[in-house]
């Protein structure tokens, strides 16, 4: 079959690949019709190389048709349409049974210290073939696939794999009070869904913050006041006039590794990316890599007594993070990688009525077969035709 594969910084390729096959009783295969290029996967075509070898099948967001099941896979049958989560759980473990999904106890990556397994990314989260691809194995299919009605279009569901989720835990997690505000950094993908899902839960201020004018205007059309980065010296300041003085009452920090800012750090993240292996994992772990701009200036945004949501992917520790403001502050931090699980029964009630109330048919701007996928992480990574998501099909 075919699928994107990673072959060195910068470089993807389409080949021909081993079709995947049940392995476990717990197994299915799925026919990939739908699959997406994430921003965490520039991560992987640019930054962590020491963590992938060649020929590794990316991509963590898709969706498609059951075309084979395991014998222990009692909830799906060949033929049903499923969208599935990006981290792989089990539904039973101790993590589990607490709703703790990217941390499952099953599939963590103890040797690695880290949470559960991944589709597609890196050897340090299992290096499970990922869904840029024709067809996938799905680990714990007994669980994780979200099985989807027959009727509307692929897009409707897609974004359940990963950035929907995603988006609504960062909100969630940003505890906005009632009659409160939201700063959203980074509108991305990810930033323009939890714009969306913050007004659609019922928060009247959002203000989103980027220095791209497309995706400042849309976050416009969604609703926010924006802040565009490229028009302002003092971002902290230009949100406390916008929010009587205080600072927002949340900010949710999209942005992550390789946020614009830290000169000397983008360096840095050029020369660990290009070290033997084992160096440049010790860099990347140890010496650090992030580029902490987006998250100092939310911390130094959010209003005394307010919270700090982390969606933003970080890899390393470049920067001493702001302990004096946080505690002087009282601001409170929530972070970590999504329990998309947890969240999947509410959002596909939401993305199944008439009305595509999220927006989320609108959200791709680029819609190419999997063969055009190397050129569009390019396109991508450089934010060239407006590019916002890319959706490939297969």
């Amino acid at each position: 079959m075919k699928a994107l594969t990673w072959h060195g910084i910068n470089d993807v390729r389409i080949a021909e690949v081993p079709d995947p096959r049940i392995e476990q009783p717990t197994d299915a295969v799925v026919r990939v019709t739908s699959t997406a290029i994430c921003g965490s996967d520039l991560h992987l075509y640019g930054v962590l190389a020491p963590y992938l070898t060649p020929g590794d099948v990316l991509g963590h967001e898709f969706m498609g048709i059951v075309e084979e099941v395991g014998a222990a896979v009692g909830n799906l049958a060949v033929g049903d349409r499923v969208v599935v989560p990006f981290n792989i759980s089990c539904g039973n473990c101790w993590m589990c049974e607490r709703g703790l999904f990217a941390q499952c106890e099953t599939t963590q990556n103890r040797e690695q210290g880290k949470g559960a397994s991944l589709f597609g990314y890196t050897s340090l989260y299992g290096a499970v073939p990922g869904g840029q691809a024709e067809r996938v194995r799905v680990p714990h299919a007994d669980f994780g696939p979200v099985r989807l009605p027959a009727e509307l279009p692929d897009e409707r569901f897609l974004y359940l794999s990963d950035i929907l989720p995603t988006a609504w835990q960062g909100v969630e997690y940003a505890a906005v009070p009632e009659g409160g505000s939201l700063a959203v950094f980074g509108l991305g993908p990810v930033g323009q869904l939890a714009v969306r899902a913050a007004r659609h839960r019922g928060v009247d201020d959002v203000i989103g913050v980027d220095l791209v004018p497309d995706r400042l205007e849309l976050a416009r059309r969604s609703g926010a006041r924006t802040v565009d980065l490229t028009e302002v010296t003092d971002v902290a300041a230009e949100l406390r006039a916008m929010t009587d003085g205080r600072g927002p009452d949340s900010v949710l920090e999209a942005v992550g590794m390789e946020a614009h800012g830290n000169p000397l750090a983008e360096k840095a993240i050029g020369l660990a990316k290009r070290l033997p292996g084992p160096i440049a994992r010790a860099a990347i772990e140890k010496a650090g890599i992030d580029r902490l701009d987006a998250l100092h200036t939310a911390i130094a945004s959010v209003r005394r007594g307010g919270t700090v949501s982390i969606s933003g992917v970080y890899g390393g520790m470049a920067d001493p993070m702001p302990m004096m403001d946080l505690f002087d502050k009282g601001i409170q931090l929530r972070m970590g990688q999504c329990h998309v699980r947890r969240w999947t029964d509410e959002l596909l009630a939401i993305a199944s009525q008439p009305d595509d109330v999220l927006g989320l048919e609108s959200l791709a701007t680029h819609h190419v077969p999997l063969d055009e996928a190397p050129e569009m992480y390019r396109v991508f990574r450089d934010k060239e035709d407006h590019c916002l998501k890319v959706v490939l099909t297969p």
